[in-house]
């Protein structure tokens, strides 16, 4: 076994030395221009994909070598155990991405955090790992997608596109990229064996296999549906591309302007003002609140939703949030040497890792701060209440608008510039709906007050977002505010068409959900006002599973399986559905018939 790995290790050396020699130029030469641990995660999901396709390619080239018969035959053919070749094998290819991979990352590292002001926290560190997990990953998929049957390989692929989708975040990510690897490791030992291709009997064996298939194939159905979709933008009558949106709809009510929308907003209210409100809406001012902050940063959060890092002009530093030290870090712009801390209101450290938000504002889950360059400070100026999240934030008019996943709250903008303490809000305005639905938010500056509009139109297309409405609430002086209006909004899309990742299998869309919310933390997006599924929706998804039992049913009858397997079968395909049978076909091919010998007639002897 050591010989093997040994061997293995010698034959892609070079492979490896040139990784290296490539990583250590290119991440170089990037981190000389900019400071990688700083930038979007866009920059990051580039990288992710870079090191999962060289995992790829490197596990493809070795197993497709050792696939060819003589040389699988040659390989297997010694006094050892086909699962200890596999672990020779694997991990020498393992530690040769490690060395590819984790070396020049690590370098790169210390260099920045030896040799210059940049902040390096440990989250990076847990970021190299990842990266080096992302590409184990890839190297595993690879090796199956080889070693497995052609008719069940691909669903390897799966992995890599949970890795795109989850949610995960910080150490949690790591945890989500460990149960990846192990369970591509299973897949890999179950299918390293002298009989290349065959099917699997033992039913956890099977299952471990099954599982990724049966995903992949309602995967399938997503992209499948994907593609219809992509069909009907380029015939020109999806709703997103039409040259005038559906009335009342979901669309026309993201692209109307502020003015119009108010007015179609308060169409039908039974107020007293509402007719002079219209007039007032065409001539007057709108304002909208920005709703970029329903995700703020978590701790330890491996990559960035944005720079967490802003600029003094005046004093020509550049002040970068520490997850380590919970405080900004800050260095010269000119001389690039350390310029010292920043906490709250002095040395303290943030309860919350912080986002900067651009005029000296930043932001964390609860609370607001601002940046005083002349006092060199950062102070805390609104704060939530206990259980609130900040979803959004704004200038209105002359007032300053924070949204909460449960409330409005507005404050006099005035003393925002001319005092330094903690801001009490003058209303608070309950939201009419979930904040994860809301699309936009509108206001018009009244006499005595506010007139607000909540659009909860987001996701239109999703089975999870809520029934789009818009909501007409008017914000009084002394902090009472009440519904005027209230507008149902149209559905731009079907039933079938918002419900066409979960009919194919409930069971499957619900484990996808669950597995890429696992490990999120506090990074979990806000819930949705989620309707019950249709009835229709119900009736078409229970014919479907019971096709699938009664397909697979038909098929088990024609393979060998075993009658305690035919029967788990079509239980499995009664619950998961047409995935499941589809897999269940790929799985296990008919059983190989042999004519009857008394059924052949002779043919008598030519004279």
């Amino acid at each position: 076994m050591s010989d093997i790995f040994k061997a293995e290790l010698l034959r892609f050396r070079w492979w490896a030395a040139g990784c290296v020699a490539l990583q250590l130029v290119v991440l170089g030469f990037l981190t000389r221009v900019i400071d990688m641990a700083q930038q979007p995660i866009m920059v990051y999901q580039v990288f992710g994909a870079v090191y999962a396709a060289v995992g790829l390619l490197l596990g493809l080239y070795q197993m497709g070598g050792y696939r060819r018969p003589n040389t699988w035959l040659n390989l297997l053919h010694r006094p050892i155990a086909h699962w200890r070749i596999a672990a020779a094998l694997f991990g020498a290819g393992v530690v040769l991405l490690a060395v590819a991979i984790l070396l020049p990352l690590l370098v790169i590292a210390g260099w920045q955090e030896g040799m210059t002001a940049r902040v390096v926290d440990m989250r990076h560190v847990w970021l190299i790992v990842s990266a080096l997990l992302v590409s184990v990953c890839g190297y595993l998929a690879g090796g199956y997608l080889m070693l497995a049957d052609r008719r069940m390989g691909f669903s390897a692929v799966m992995f890599l596109a949970w890795l795109a989708l989850t949610e995960a975040t910080g150490v949690g990510a790591v945890l989500f990229q460990l149960v990846l690897v192990a369970w591509l490791a299973a897949m890999v030992l179950i299918v390293f064996k002298p009989a290349l291709g065959t099917p699997e009997r033992d039913a956890p064996r099977t299952f471990v296999v099954a599982a990724p298939m049966a995903m992949t194939m309602w995967f399938a159905f997503v992209l499948l549906a994907f593609g219809g979709e992509f069909l009907w933008l380029a015939q020109g009558s999806h709703p997103n591309n039409l040259a005038v949106p559906l009335l009342n709809g979901e669309k026309e009510a993201d692209v109307l302007n502020g003015k119009d929308l108010i007015v179609k907003g308060l169409r039908d209210s039974r107020d007293p003002e509402a007719p002079l409100w219209r007039e007032q809406a065409r001539i007057s001012e709108i304002f909208d609140v920005s709703l970029a902050l329903r995700t703020t940063p978590g701790r330890n959060q491996l990559t960035n939703l944005a720079p967490m890092e802003f600029d003094d002009e005046e004093r020509r530093v550049r002040w970068v949030f520490s997850h380590d030290t919970m405080r900004f870090e800050g260095y010269g712009l000119v001389d690039q040497r350390p310029a010292g801390t920043l906490g709250v209101a002095g040395d303290a450290p943030f309860p919350a890792p912080v986002l900067p938000g651009g005029e000296g504002m930043l932001f964390d889950r609860t609370a607001v701060y601002q940046y005083d360059s002349d006092a060199k400070l950062i102070l805390p100026r609104a704060r939530l209440p206990r259980g609130e999240a900040i979803a959004g934030f704004g200038r209105v008019g002359d007032d300053i608008a924070l949204l909460s996943d449960r409330a409005l709250y507005l404050y006099d903008g005035r003393d925002l510039d001319s005092s330094d303490g903690l801001l009490s809000p003058r209303q608070r305005v309950p939201l009419p709906g979930r904040a994860a639905d809301l699309e936009r938010v509108d206001m018009m500056e009244l006499f005595d007050g506010w007139l607000v509009s909540f659009t909860f139109a987001r996701w239109s297309s999703s089975s999870e977002a809520g029934i789009p409405f818009q909501a007409m609430v008017r914000v009084f002086e002394d902090g009472r505010s009440e519904t005027v209006a209230r507008r149902d909004i149209a559905r731009d899309y079907s039933e079938a068409f918002r419900y066409r990742d979960w009919v194919p299998s409930p069971v499957l869309y619900s484990v996808h959900h669950a597995a890429m919310l696992a490990f999120s933390g506090n990074m979990r997006p806000m819930p949705m006002a989620t309707p019950p599924v249709p009835r229709a929706m119900q009736a078409i998804a229970g014919v479907l599973l019971l096709l699938a039992a009664a397909g697979a049913w038909w098929r088990t009858r024609r393979t060998d399986l075993s009658t305690p397997a035919r029967i788990a079968w079509v239980v499995a395909c009664g619950v998961v559905g047409l995935p499941a049978l589809l897999t269940l076909w790929l799985m296990y091919p008919e059983r190989e018939t042999v004519a009857d010998d008394d059924a052949v007639v002779a043919q008598p002897a030519m004279a």
